[in-house]
């Protein structure tokens, strides 16, 4: 009997190299007619083989067997449409493919563009992300570690509980110490709008920094602004009631969205699954002081996730009082209410757990990659060597643990082990001899021992 082999199409290789990465894509017919809106199936199969580490036009020439001149003009133009990211380093042009969320998804719709049909391409996102609804699901809800966080809103804060706020909790913060940072139109208020379902909060807000923001202005996909100018849309956010979310590390932050519920993904998110906890809280919860709330549910009406409610007071004088109720397990703590209370009713205070945030990128793509088991993609990032595909099932394997022993696994990584690597990898000198670390540093750094005491 005669066997025929059906040829994969470059664009299922680049769903595939974009599920390889903790933030994938489920595929879907829908998401097929994403990709062939924004590159073409040549552009497909050569993004398909490209690595998930940040990589220079010499290794992906090597990777797609063209010289380093052709190679490079492919990169540029693929950065120039926002597909890759690209940021200068030493004097060479380093190249990185961002995930569909945050990255190019949104990209392609921060500016008004003649090459791509928009119209089309919002409809085909509100099906793929709020009909379809797996692409948010696998987005926000898998795993403990999520892409993103929020940020308490600095003035909703009395002067003791702003001493409780770390620098990297501080929007301001992100700003003032970003080395670029860049604005454009807003993601998801522009594809509502394509919708008719837009609302009118402003547009022009959404916020880039550091390498994101230095390649998308770059290319004229978001505007270059000083630190100045970044506060006051800041201030403008704050005026709007809108939720500051942002991605969820401590240091090299590259984006910050100013979010509403009715359009933004994060926020509906929350809604949606908020008992899941798609989206990391920020250390503190609005409390409700019963005796001088009015009930005039204006907490209510502006919370963008629906976590405040008014219920009866239970006042026997007055049976028709009502007060405000938080629901804390949907609560994201970012302080909107708090601000818009003309009695003062409402304080934030501390929550007894503080949240977990990764260090930088590379910890929470490790951490996510575990909790998803992906971390053999991250470790053995070459498509091309049988070996490393043979041990990256092995350690697939290990990571198919029942949830309770990876769970403890997990938590030794992000409390000890990753960050201590990632502290050593940060002090390590320049140079080939440099590419792992010692071997006592390294079983000190994985059992949380201090290097050089011997033990029993």
């Amino acid at each position: 009997m005669a066997h025929r082999t059906l040829k994969r199409s470059a664009y299922e290789s680049l769903v595939d190299r974009l599920n390889r990465f903790p933030q994938g894509a489920p595929p879907s017919d829908t998401l097929y007619k994403i990709l062939k809106l924004l590159v073409s199936e040549h552009e497909a199969g050569l993004i398909a083989l490209l690595p998930i580490k940040p990589f220079t036009a010499t290794e992906a020439a090597k990777r797609w067997n063209l010289s380093e001149t052709e190679s490079r003009k492919t990169l540029e133009e693929l950065a120039g449409r926002a597909m890759l990211v690209d940021v200068e380093r030493n004097g060479e042009s380093v190249y990185t493919l961002p995930p569909p969320m945050a990255g190019f998804f949104e990209f392609s719709m921060m500016r008004l563009r003649g090459d791509v049909n928009q119209k089309v391409l919002a409809q085909l996102y509100y099906q793929y992300l709020n009909q379809e609804e797996e692409f948010i699901r696998k987005l926000f809800v898998d795993g403990d570690t999520q892409l993103g966080r929020v940020y308490v809103n600095e003035a909703a804060l009395s002067e003791d509980n702003a001493l409780l706020v770390l620098d990297y909790e501080r929007a301001r913060e992100v700003v003032k110490t970003a080395t670029h940072i860049g604005v454009g139109i807003c993601y998801c208020r522009h594809k509502m709008e394509h919708m008719g379902r837009n609302c009118d909060a402003p547009m022009d807000i959404c916020m880039t920094f550091n390498s994101s923001a230095e390649s998308l202005t770059k290319h004229g996909y978001a505007r270059a602004i000083g630190a100045s100018e970044c506060l006051d849309l800041l201030d403008k956010a704050y005026e709007h009631n809108l939720v500051q979310f942002g991605e969820n590390v401590q240091r090299g932050v590259n984006f910050i969205c100013n979010c509403c519920g009715c359009c933004c993904e994060a926020m509906i998110a929350a809604r949606k699954y908020g008992i899941l906890q798609p989206v990391h809280t920020t250390n503190f919860l609005p409390k409700v002081s019963e005796e001088s709330c009015t009930g005039c549910a204006k907490c209510v009406g502006v919370c963008p996730v629906e976590a405040m409610a008014l219920v009866t007071a239970n006042d026997p004088k007055r049976p028709k009082r009502k007060v405000a109720r938080l629901l804390k397990d949907s609560c994201l703590g970012c302080g909107v209410c708090v601000r818009v209370c003309d009695q003062a009713s409402l304080t934030l205070v501390p929550r007894e757990k503080r949240v977990f945030t990764p260090v930088d990128n590379i910890h929470r793509a490790v951490v996510m990659a575990i909790e998803r088991g992906k971390l053999q993609n991250l470790i053995f990032d070459n498509q091309l060597l049988a070996s490393h595909r043979a041990m990256a099932a092995i350690l697939g394997a290990i990571l198919t643990l029942p949830p309770v022993k990876r769970a403890l696994a997990t938590e030794q990584i992000k409390s000890r082990y990753l960050v201590k690597l990632i502290e050593w990898h940060a002090k390590r000198p320049a140079g080939p001899s440099a590419s792992s670390p010692p071997a006592g540093e390294a079983a000190a750094a994985a059992d949380g021992r201090p290097r050089g005491r011997k033990t029993r």
